[in-house]
């Protein structure tokens, strides 16, 4: 009795120790969330410091409740909204406090093409009021010095590098893989170029897939070559990145001499001589240190320059990532969340016309069309509806835009890739390896189907394949109906074709060249509002945690860790091709459903994996095990 009485007490004690634990943390995680909390008031003169430790993205992923008790403890990129960094950088042309504007770009981890052209319009109207840009970073590749060509001087660590690798690379193929592993990818597809399903299916890059890479990637690399010159027309870029190895190893190594040869960048210097430069133009904080700068923190001037509310509302919605179906949070474009932002919103009846926003390869159809839907709604009600096109808006990304009014695209927007696959995985070759087989009676040809252990049927097959064909029929039908073009026309630029912006728009895909500015003016003049007597309301979903006293600001900053040098650059991007890999392979094969998605667009590049790390355990666990093969 004495024993148990212990052993009570013990267990007591442990609970209720766990539970102070808990609760520590809980509100020391409370503590330091709060703490992130922008203070609009603390605007002073100085420059504005866009320290961008993170990707640039349309629609940042929301903020779990396990990242927030976890501290967002993972080493992933902070991700920047689009709109708040291009709205921060227009709002200094008016504010006398601001003297200039340093971009650090040393942790910056990149963003799509296009939305660093919006970001570098933005620098260019700044600098042409007056704004002075200075940028540094100790490593210099395509996305960091598109947004500092624009800067007004450049500067770059000695021992440094820069480097320019251009659009394209090579994409993983796991035919081998899988076949060593006994796996059987059951494919279904409509489109001689949807390639998304390739590398279950080939060792190599089709003939067609190779075609449609080397022209799309031809012209964003010619239109980033183009802004880079207009931004920066002395530097000599083009020579460079043809053969870097013959210029690096002609200086010994040294590219940072190459750079100023070259005219890439203006100065040598490491951060502390930057922010001492920095300190002579706006003056010195002499709180951290002597050789630092008086700086705007960014989040704070984001806070205290909210979105001008004059005028009707335009609504705008995002549909930012891939397409899924169900409620999920910002970052993926989950179809019952949009849709129910849409209804409701039509519900108020305060919005005079709908922007729609479209930054996604595309992914469920089912879902692409439940958003559809609820846009054609909105035309029920007489609302004008404008499609914007981000980075890129492909797949069931275009069929969400067939809804639209007018859609507009940037030249370098991807987009098209009409076509539709499905991509179930059996096992029967692997189990058959230990001795499995299956066996049993059947009532109608499909009873037991899909059987994932012996095999799908002859008749499943030809049935998933007539759905499949059945789903590109109506997204052919769609974009004939929305376009004023046959289906015959359709499919001729269809079959999963991918397309830049200048050629959708020759092709009749999109009706004019232009950004969400342009966008909210059609939107304006389709509902009868006179110019400037109108604003954005961003049908934004409110805050998981709603009871929190802000909206919109992380939950705890996360840096990343810089790139120093051209090993450390493709050291790093090494590791991202392997990740992504490993998370496509298993996004793929868990799909549910018939899905228009574009996977070669590559939009998902700059976001966190969100791959489970037991997955990829048990993947080379099994890759690599003593199984007979």
């Amino acid at each position: 009795m004495q024993f148990a009485r212990a052993a009570w007490r013990f267990l007591v004690a442990l609970k209720d120790g766990m539970v102070l634990i808990a609760m520590l943390l809980f509100f020391g995680a409370l503590y330091a969330l709060l703490s992130t909390q922008p203070n609009s008031g603390a605007i002073r003169d100085g420059a504005l410091l866009l320290d961008l430790n993170g990707v640039i993205v349309e629609e940042p992923a929301a903020p779990t409740f396990e990242d927030f008790l976890a501290g967002n403890s993972s080493n992933s990129p902070r991700e920047y909204r689009l709109r708040d960094v291009v709205h921060a950088i227009d709002a200094t042309v008016d504010d006398d406090r601001v003297k200039a504007i340093v971009l650090d770009l040393g942790s910056f981890a990149g963003g799509g093409q296009t939305s660093l052209t919006d970001v570098g319009e933005a620098l260019e109207r700044a600098k042409k009021a007056g704004k002075p840009i200075y940028t540094f970073a100790s490593f210099y590749s395509d996305d960091s010095y598109q947004l500092a060509a624009h800067a007004s001087e450049i500067w770059m660590d000695p021992m440094g590098g820069i480097i320019f690798a251009g659009p394209g690379g090579n994409r993983l193929y796991y035919k081998g893989l899988i076949d060593r592993l006994g796996v059987t990818a059951n494919i279904y597809r409509v489109g001689t170029y949807k390639s998304a399903v390739e590398p279950y299916m080939r060792a190599d890059q089709s003939p067609a897939s190779r075609e449609a890479s080397e022209a799309l990637y031809s012209v964003l690399w010619d239109s980033w070559l183009a802004e880079v010159k207009k931004s920066r027309p002395q530097a000599i870029v083009k020579p460079f990145a043809d053969d870097p190895a013959a210029f690096i190893t002609a200086a010994g190594g040294d590219i940072a001499s190459v750079a100023m040869k070259q005219k890439l960048v203006d100065k040598l210097g490491d951060k502390t001589a930057f922010d001492h430069f920095v300190a002579e133009q706006v003056g010195t904080d002499e709180k951290p240190s002597p050789d630092s700068f008086k700086s705007i923190d960014y989040d704070d001037f984001v806070a205290a320059h909210p979105m001008d509310t004059k005028g009707s509302a335009i609504g705008v919605i995002t549909v930012a990532g891939e397409i899924v179906g169900g409620e999920t949070g910002p970052g993926m474009a989950a179809s019952g969340r949009i849709a129910e932002l849409i209804y409701t919103a039509l519900d108020e009846d305060e919005i005079k016309a709908l922007v729609v926003r479209v930054d996604s390869p595309g992914g469920s159809a089912f879902a692409s069309e439940e958003i559809r839907l609820a846009l054609l709604e909105a035309r029920k009600k007489k609302l004008p509806i404008v499609v914007s096109m981000g980075d890129v808006a492909a797949s069931g990304g275009y069929w969400v835009a067939t809804a639209g009014d007018h859609i507009f695209a940037e030249p370098d927007t991807i987009t098209g890739s009409i076509g539709v696959f499905a991509v179930l995985p059996s096992f029967e070759k692997a189990l058959a390896k230990w001795g499995v087989t299956a066996d049993g009676v059947q009532t109608t040809p499909l009873s037991g189907e899909p059987d994932f252990v012996g095999g799908f049927s002859d008749d499943l097959n030809a049935i998933l394949q007539s759905g499949v064909e059945n789903s590109y029929a109506d997204f052919v039908k769609l974009v004939a109906a929305a376009r004023g073009k046959t289906p015959a026309e359709v499919d001729m630029i269809g079959q999963g074709r991918v397309w830049d912006g200048g050629t959708a728009r020759q092709l009749g895909l999109v009706d004019g060249f232009g950004g969400m500015k342009e966008a909210l003016a059609e939107a304006a003049k389709r509902a009868g509002l006179a110019e400037g007597d109108y604003h954005p309301q961003y049908l934004d979903p409110q805050p998981r945690l709603s009871w929190l006293p802000f909206d919109g600001i992380p939950f705890v900053r996360q840096e990343s860790a810089p790139v120093t040098g051209v090993v450390g650059w493709a050291a790093k991007n090494q590791k991202a091709i392997f990740a992504q890999a490993l998370t496509t392979a298993q996004g793929l094969l868990a799909r549910e459903d018939v899905q228009a998605l574009c996977l070669e667009c590559g939009t998902g590049t700059h976001r966190k994996s969100r791959i489970s790390a037991n997955w990829v355990d048990q993947l080379f666990s099994y890759s690599f095990s003593s199984a007979p093969r």
